[in-house]
């Protein structure tokens, strides 16, 4: 097994609700949401491992990573990088 690990970072953003929504400027549809921070941040660490492992099994580039200066943030807004690890195994894209 080769473990590799994929940082990328997301964007939270508190809603009129009081649950935080997520998105990671350089996965395109990328998204999750959460009743609280953490809750978030567990739910984009999974949609992050989902959408980096069809991107790698389909034999896509990554995309390169912003940095926040970059990023279109409002007042308010949190980043956490998402640290994603993959384990690969022999044959992993058959």
């Amino acid at each position: 097994e080769i473990p590799m690990k994929f940082i990328y970072p997301a964007v939270f953003r508190k809603t009129e609700s009081g649950t935080f929504k997520a998105f990671f400027p350089d996965l395109e549809c990328c998204y999750a949401e959460g009743d609280t921070l953490d809750d978030a941040i567990d739910k984009a660490n999974e949609a992050a491992y989902d959408w980096i492992s069809v991107e790698l099994s389909e034999e896509g580039a990554l995309p390169s990573i912003s940095d926040e200066c970059d990023m279109d943030l409002q007042e308010g807004d949190i980043v956490r990088n998402i640290s994603v690890n993959i384990r690969f195994t022999d044959g992993w894209d058959e």
